[in-house]
């Protein structure tokens, strides 16, 4: 018998996660990238004997696939997704390769514009602490296909993006959390917010009844949305605006309430491990998805508590001279900065720029006038930023780098304040991805 073709197209974290579980499944793999592969990657396919090619594609090796996993990263107007979709070969994301082979378990799947890391691993946590063999997967650490391939787990908390979720045929998670959907990745999707929500909520395409559709209630676009089309599992919302009647997520008396399956899990929201109103969203998401696999109300109370944040996610990095640092370095567009404003309660400095996505910086413009002191304006471009708040703060500064954004910053700092990198942009014009610039960020401030 003939082994079916499988190319990978990109050959980042996914793509050789893919590689590895076709592999193993005993697939013909092939994997082409266009740029160039990190070395390590590299080893891996040598050492698994997966052909690769780099800095090109041979176009022949591609269409004669029976079956393509492409990269979240490649746009379906590129040259070769013309051609691919032309020639009518299948193509699916890594995530619905990875659930071909793991849709016995159970699967928490995780989307949203903001807050999705922290609520995956939050949720991971909750597993982890009540003993259940879990893994983190997705576009938090490892991906899905390798976890599946390497080290499968009974229950896996995945963070998906929009893109993953454009091609996905049979993905179906036992639990789907929907946490918002703000302007974000719109290039990719004509400009079109439509376009977008719509790629949003294909989290439920395929959930029956016995499955949990977990979203929040506050969110104009989804509740929108909610009206126009048919979800088929379970729907359980989570709130901070009123209590809710029935099941689901809110606040009362200062106090956050899980109510499901008649057992309600209450914290105060005092005693949560995770601070700012953006968080109680995502403590009750990440509450009610244990809640919905029946682990103890002892053991949620317990996570919610004692869980520590993410790397480059609202990072505490140290204080000097009483000025407080803060890494928010994954903080790539307009909405998690205002997350990350909303969130301070001392005076404000701002180092923020990079690779700007068309961004609409008028809606942190209240925020600025309200908390910032200074901008450090961090990137190639920075004049969106300059027409957008300079009305909005009282000083702005233009640096090169991070060490001089760094000094940039502690120079117009006073004691109490607290500095914030919180780009609301990409950060490739200076660095190599969000985790470098959130590096070189904490290496900076520990040489003041």
């Amino acid at each position: 018998m003939q082994k079916v073709k499988l190319v990978i197209l990109g050959a980042g974290e996914s793509g050789i996660g893919a590689a590895l579980l076709g592999k193993k499944q005993g697939y013909d793999v092939f994997v082409s990238d266009g740029g160039a592969i990190k070395d390590i990657y590299k080893q891996e396919l040598a050492v698994n004997h997966i052909p690769f090619e780099e800095g090109h594609h041979s176009w022949d090796l591609i269409l004669a696939a029976d079956e393509i996993v492409k990269s979240p990263g490649i746009p379906e107007k590129s040259e070769l997704m013309k051609k691919i979709r032309e020639k009518q070969v299948p193509v699916i994301s890594e995530i619905e390769f990875a659930y071909r082979f793991s849709k016995d378990q159970k699967i928490i799947a995780i989307t949203g514009s903001n807050g999705k890391s922290t609520t995956t691993a939050l949720t991971y946590h909750i597993f982890e602490t009540a003993g259940l063999n879990v893994a983190m997967v997705g576009n938090i650490g490892l991906s899905y296909a390798r976890q599946v391939a390497t080290a499968p787990a009974d229950y896996y908390v995945i963070e998906v993006s929009s893109f993953q979720l454009d091609d996905i045929k049979t993905f179906k998670p036992n639990v789907a959390i929907l946490l918002n959907i703000t302007p974000d990745h719109l290039d990719r999707y004509d400009y079109k917010m439509e376009n977008y929500i719509k790629s949003k909520f294909r989290i439920t395409l395929n959930q029956t009844r016995e499955d949990y559709f977990i979203y929040c209630m506050d969110d104009p676009e989804i509740m929108g949305y909610l009206n126009k089309q048919t979800i088929y599992s379970t729907p359980i919302p989570f709130t901070i605006m009123e209590p809710l009647k029935k099941e689901g997520g809110f606040i009362a008396n200062d106090q956050v309430n899980i109510r499901l399956n008649d057992d309600p899990v209450i914290v105060s929201i005092y005693d949560l491990a995770l601070k700012g109103k953006h968080n109680l969203y995502n403590s009750m998401a990440a509450g009610i998805a244990g809640r919905t696999m029946d682990i103890r109300k002892e053991k949620i109370r317990e996570s919610l508590t004692s869980f520590k944040s993410l790397e480059h996610r609202m990072e505490y990095v140290t204080t000097v001279r009483g000025v407080d640092f803060i890494n928010d370095s994954k903080a790539t567009n307009v909405n998690s900065l205002w997350f990350a404003l909303e969130s301070m309660e001392q005076p404000v400095i701002l180092i923020m720029g990079g690779v700007d996505k068309g961004n609409d910086y008028s809606a942190i413009k209240d925020l600025v006038k309200e908390k910032v002191k200074a901008i450090i304006c961090l990137g190639v471009d920075n004049q969106p930023i300059h027409d957008a708040l300079t009305e909005a703060t009282p000083a702005m500064v233009d640096t090169a780098n991070m060490k001089d954004a760094v000094q940039a910053a502690f120079q117009a700092a006073t004691k109490g304040d607290v500095i914030l990198l919180s780009p609301a942009c990409a950060s490739f014009d200076l660095f190599k991805n969000y985790e470098d610039r959130g590096k070189q960020f904490k290496d900076a401030v520990r040489e003041l």
